[in-house]
């Protein structure tokens, strides 16, 4: 078979397992990256994400996490949810919504590894999504599939920002897609506008520091009194950047059930979260991004924007 017909078929794989778009680049050292992340580490953006810092020659070259890799497949997984939470009640970002993303995708990629090795050629390699030193939205970008907005997301024309990232790196080559060649921003600046805690300090840079996701997800202890009025009811990460693009404006609903909510997380009202206890969490939480947080921090997020009332002042 060709490289074009092999890259041709395990693009129709992907979909056919679900992801919505699937782009390949050459694998290599990211040269052009290099500054940009050292720049991002020097100036503590990442807060204390220590394992950011760690590991900096994997994450810029993904041929050292595998070896002998010639291809990264990139692939995006839709994750925009049909029904949202009800009105005023504490908000968790939407990629929370149903299971662990990591769980789904990588099963999926497993799977289109083995379809490679099986209907193509033998094939070795790695799947990963958010889970090793990886800069997925730079090898997005190399293998088509979109920009990195002002809001530091990737941006796919079509499907807005909405998407996980996940990616197969093998030793396989393969046809390989341009990298994208422009920015379709244009003069738009509503998410730097938009972010309550002004995390967004200038196009395409995050100081997580101020960052709501990492505030209320990531930090481990708790939010500064200075921030907590601007956490706007957030208790689990934060969508305001992705909410107000445009491109995200006609945003479809994903077609992964996984990522399907649960409707018992749907009907919880802010008196049930109030009152979610510890065996709650694990029961209804367990195999979803909360777990992450865990019931302590998610407890705490929880009475930064629904405080109890005060005995004295009653």
């Amino acid at each position: 078979m060709s490289l074009l017909n092999d890259t041709s078929l395990i693009k129709q794989k992907a979909l056919l397992l679900g992801f919505s778009d699937c782009g390949i680049a050459r694998a290599g050292k990211l040269q052009e990256e290099e500054q940009g992340l050292d720049n991002y580490l020097s100036n503590a953006y990442h807060a204390d994400m220590a394992y950011m810092s760690r590991n900096k020659d994997l994450r810029l070259d993904p041929t050292l996490l595998v070896p002998g890799a010639k291809s990264i497949v990139v692939v995006l997984a839709n994750y925009f949810p049909e029904k949202k939470q009800n009105a005023g009640v504490p908000i968790v970002a939407k990629y929370a919504y149903g299971t662990d993303y990591h769980r789904v995708i990588k099963k999926k990629l497993r799977h289109l590894l083995e379809f490679i090795h099986t209907e193509i050629g033998p094939v070795s390699g790695r799947a990963f999504t958010d889970s090793a030193p990886v800069l997925e939205r730079a090898w997005a970008v190399k293998a088509g599939l979109g920009w990195i907005g002002k809001n530091g997301m990737l941006i796919n024309r079509k499907l807005g920002s909405f998407f996980f990232i996940g990616e197969l790196v093998i030793d396989r080559e393969l046809e390989y897609d341009a990298p994208y060649p422009n920015e379709y921003c244009g003069t738009c600046t509503r998410c730097l506008e938009t972010c309550p805690t002004g995390a967004l300090l200038k196009p395409g840079v995050l100081d997580a520091r101020r960052c709501i996701s990492w505030l209320t997800i990531e930090k481990k202890d708790d939010t500064p009194e200075a921030l907590k009025s601007l956490l706007n009811r957030r208790i689990f990460g934060c969508d305001i950047c992705q909410d107000v693009c445009p491109w995200n404006r006609n945003a479809a609903p994903t077609p992964i059930d996984e990522f399907q909510p649960d409707l018992r997380f749907l009907s919880m009202t802010t008196v049930d979260w109030m009152k979610l206890d510890e065996n709650q969490f694990r029961e209804r939480f367990r195999y979803t991004p909360l777990q992450r947080a865990g019931f302590e921090k998610l407890r705490m997020n929880i009475n930064n924007c629904f405080p109890k009332p005060n005995p004295k002042n009653l």
